[in-house]
């Protein structure tokens, strides 16, 4: 788009709507082009792509990025992205970029990595990754640890599991499992490839000695897969060893990763960028602040092609209950982790936690509270999984202790001991000890987890454990040190940022897998509180709260994204709304449960009961609207696609919660008990019956959790954010987690429901048919983006205030006001009555509304009246009357009646 011509349709300055969509060989950035008039007609102002850059070839996501600088071939290249843009321009669309600034693939077509392998340190390519080439290991010294094989080495080398090859184009490598590894320069004959490779075969025991020593002399040692966590001497992604960490705080590194997307700003083709995983920088805050500055250069071009000046800059970042993006952020807002937790926690009824969760440790046998659960999941995977990570960190800090002869004495055993138990104990993914010392959030933290740490080592004060503790709090609080010799200085301070960089770089992994990978598939009151984003201390939120929370984020970051449903998400959100509406009717699921769990096929205990319940939960959260019962013995085949996505879901499941198998030692006898138990549900007489039974209560409960949905939908698309729509969830989303959530999307039937939907000032279609399809999902999308769109104003600035009820059912009801200058609009959504009203999703809204009989909303006494009800097109009376209001919907979205 050079040269982009300024009197063309432009999208707006700032987004209103986005939706996610993920590209891949499969779904390319010309199928993306393909739907944006169907996008453009829903309401979305930005597409908001997955990684574009090149990955390794087949990548099905796109973050295992293999060259920074390039539009991804498989996806189209920078011809079908200019495309899209084009596309997206003429329909007053822009795009938003997911980059992925932490880390690469460690594969050899990645170029950057291939000639790491080949000349090690003095590769140009080193300072790119963060590689310890002097580790305390004499083996791994001036070498990186490649754990890429499939057994141990010696056993791999005898049985010809490792090669030496030879061709024109790359000349000798080193073969492995289908990879070819460079050599460094080493004196090997190019006149007799065939000789020299033979003389190095490993089928003979010369040939396995020559081929070992050619291998001692790479920059690189082949390893067993699972000497990774103990041995691994670079930073990964979590504990991916096929992901490397980039040194994006580098600035040649930073140049170099972000020179595409920087380009593509400038000339247009982008309007903004998310961060993945910002947690993992090394210096988020300076990282954000050197990136805006790169991107408002970028202005003057921009502003001559006519487009807005102002990049739109989202970060990736899961928040703590307590917490708030860091305010010296120079970012737009999270992707919405934190609005998608909030919003689903006010749909559980808090009378239910104690009940679900005293029927849980019946079955699980764990009486532990959530947070010691979630704790010894993260002393698991500090002693298995991030093993050598955390001593990295042990031994960074032996260093500052070694620097200061006050604490010299105090060696890597015991800091091992109190720092471990210091990463056990951190509340939040990290602290952010950046332009001279912590924050205020992060000083709160650090006090709860210097108190939780001295309670789990039994330290009492003064002691040496409450000592040590003390002095990490010091050392890791990211202020100068205070050496006592001048020339000790830059030591020490050196010392100090470095143990403060691993610290740092290693509790967001370690917080992302203890709980949102171990500890969500191994606690499961209730299934749809345990997703991305949720933590285990939060069940439900009161209205109040909650809105209390849209107001601070609409404070501080008016244009954070508000998401419902992500790549990443555990299940589908009108899943999650389904299972919600389970914790209105408690003592009946426990009870049915309870009888479903006995009956599911289990060998010598296996599965246990726990498992069991949680592959119920999941059956009844996901079961399609349109399978029937009926259905399990006419249509087989639909049965059986169902199940074999959720078996798919269970040995994810299973081996996640790392409690009777693992992905690293899966348990083959506990891992087919489980899948027979499911498997007996379409291929034994009693199996099929319990199955009709978890079919007809699904069914049951689900016009219950549609009423949830579209509460749910309807409040991401009003409150102060961009709400952000993931693929395929404009209409009813039942996925399970990944890779079921990122199957293809039938974008032709929504086209054509969205064609035939009722346009204008006519009602929306709330007839059964419209529920069952998920149509009556799509027009309130529409209707409210349509607002955002004639009111950009109103929806990004207005005030947020709550609306008080009257009656029987005010409890049930949330209602709040956006005001705007001259211009206003209510929200009403129903809240913890969703079995009550189910009627509404079943063409009997009479008898649904019915429930609000003398409950009525509060107007304030200068609210502009009458109000024009938008999905209804009906004015609404000067009294608010529920009863009326959602006369024909359960949700009411109103402007002032012109």
């Amino acid at each position: 788009m050079n040269g982009a011509n300024p009197s063309a349709t432009r999208a707006p300055l700032r987004p209103r709507a986005t939706a996610r969509l993920q590209l891949h060989a499969g779904y390319t950035l010309d199928d993306a082009r393909a739907q944006v008039a169907y996008l453009a007609d829903l309401g979305i102002s930005h597409l908001y792509l997955s990684p574009i850059t090149r990955a390794r070839a087949g990548s099905n996501h796109g973050y295992d990025v293999i060259d920074h600088g390039q539009v991804s071939p498989e996806l189209g290249g920078e011809a079908a992205l200019r495309r899209l843009a084009d596309e997206a321009r003429a329909h007053g669309m822009g795009l938003i970029a997911d980059i992925v600034p932490n880390h690469m693939a460690a594969d050899v077509s990645n170029p950057w990595w291939a000639d790491v392998l080949r000349y090690g340190e003095r590769s140009p390519h080193s300072r790119c990754f963060d590689i310890d080439w002097r580790a305390p290991d004499p083996a791994l010294r001036g070498k990186v640890l490649l754990p890429v094989l499939p057994d141990p080495y010696g056993e791999c080398l005898d049985a010809g599991a490792i090669v030496l090859a030879h061709d024109r184009a790359q000349g000798y490598t080193i073969v492995v499992g289908g990879q070819r590894y460079p050599l460094a320069e080493a004196p090997l004959p190019v006149q007799s490839p065939a000789r020299t490779c033979a003389a190095h075969a490993p089928d003979t025991m010369p040939g396995r000695r020559r081929l070992h020593q050619l291998l001692e002399r790479q920059h690189y040692r082949l390893a067993w897969w699972r000497t990774a966590p103990d041995q691994i001497n670079w930073r990964r992604f979590f504990e991916i060893h096929e992901l490397v960490g980039v040194r994006v705080e580098d600035d040649v590194v930073f140049d170099a990763v972000h020179a595409l997307p920087l380009r593509l700003y400038r000339e247009g083709l982008l309007d903004g960028l998310r961060i993945d995983h910002i947690d993992g920088l090394a210096a988020p805050g300076a990282y954000l602040r050197r990136l805006r500055a790169a991107l408002a250069q970028a202005a003057p071009a921009r502003a001559r092609a006519g487009l807005a000046t102002e990049p739109y800059l989202i970060v990736e970042k899961i928040l703590a209950d307590d917490e708030r993006i860091d305010p010296r952020w120079a970012a737009d807002g999270t992707t919405g982790y934190d609005f998608m937790d909030q919003v689903g926690a006010l749909l559980h009824a808090p009378a239910a936690r104690e009940p679900l969760a005293q029927f849980w440790q019946a079955l699980s046998g764990d009486t532990r509270t959530p947070s010691a659960q979630l704790r010894g999941a993260r002393e698991l995977m500090l002693a298995r999984h991030f093993a050598a990570e955390r001593l990295v960190l042990v031994r960074a800090l032996t260093r500052v202790a070694r620097l200061d002869l006050r604490t010299r004495d105090w060696a890597a055993p015991a800091i091992d001991r109190a720092v471990t138990a210091l990463l056990a104990a951190f509340p939040a993914y990290r602290s952010y000890a950046e332009d001279g010392g912590r924050g205020g959030a992060d000083a709160s933290h650090w006090r709860a987890a210097l108190a939780a740490a001295g309670s789990a080592l039994g330290a009492a004060p003064g002691s040496p454990d409450d000592r040590l503790l003390r002095l990490l709090d010091q050392w890791l609080d990211g202020a100068p040190g205070q050496p006592q010799e001048e020339n000790a200085a830059n030591a020490v301070r050196n010392a100090r940022a470095r143990a403060l960089r691993h610290f740092q770089q290693l509790t967001p992994p370690l917080a992302a897998k203890a709980l949102e990978d171990t500890l969500f598939y191994r606690y499961g009151p209730l299934l749809s509180r345990n997703e991305v984003g949720a933590s285990p201390a939060r069940f439900a939120l009161q209205p109040e709260a909650f809105l209390d929370a849209c107001a601070a984020r609409a404070a501080s970051h008016p244009d954070a994204m508000l998401a419902t449903a992500t790549h990443d998400h555990k299940r589908g959100e009108d899943s999650r709304c389904r299972l919600a509406a389970l914790s209105e009717i408690p003592q009946d699921w426990i009870a049915t449960a309870r009888d479903w769990i006995e009956r599911l096929p289990a060998r010598d205990g296996m599965p246990t009961r726990a498992d069991r319940y949680l592959l119920l939960q999941t059956l009844v959260g996901a079961w399609p609207l349109d399978l029937a019962p009926d259905d399990i013995a006419a249509r087989p085949d639909a049965v059986g696609a169902y199940l074999v996505r959720v078996a798919q879901w269970q040995v994810k499941a299973l081996r996640e919660a790392k409690l009777h198998t693992r992905w690293t030692a899966p348990d083959a006898p506990y891992e087919d008990a489980a899948a027979q138990a499911l498997g007996a549900l379409s291929t034994t007489t009693d199996g099929q019956a319990l199955l009709r039974e978890i079919a007809a209560y699904a069914l049951r409960l689900a016009p219950a959790g549609l009423i949830n949905s579209l509460a749910q939908t309807l409040l991401r698309n009003t409150l102060p954010g961009v709400p952000d729509l993931y693929q395929g969830a404009d209409l009813w989303d039942f996925s399970l987690v990944d890779p079921d959530n990122r199957r293809p999307v039938d974008y032709a039937g929504r086209a054509a429901l969205l064609a035939a939907a009722p346009r204008g000032d006519a009602a929306i279609d709330t007839g059964a048919a419209a529920w069952r399809s998920g149509a009556v999902k799509q027009a309130l999308i529409q209707r409210a983006l349509a607002l955002r769109a004639r009111h950009p104003a109103l929806l990004r600035d207005g005030t947020l205030q709550a609306v008080a009820a009257q009656g029987p059912r005010a409890q049930h009801v949330l209602a709040f006001l956006r005001r705007h200058e001259d211009q206003a609009m209510l929200v009403v959504v129903p809240r913890l009555c969703a079995t009550a009203i189910a009627g509404y999703a079943l063409a009997d809204a009479a008898t649904a509304s019915a429930h609000w009989s003398g409950t009525r909303l509060l107007p304030p006494d200068d609210m502009p009246r009458p109000l024009l009800e938008l999905l209804s097109s009906r004015h609404a009376d000067t009294a608010w009357d529920l009863a009326d209001l959602l006369r024909d919907s359960p949700v009411a979205l109103c402007v002032i009646a012109k």
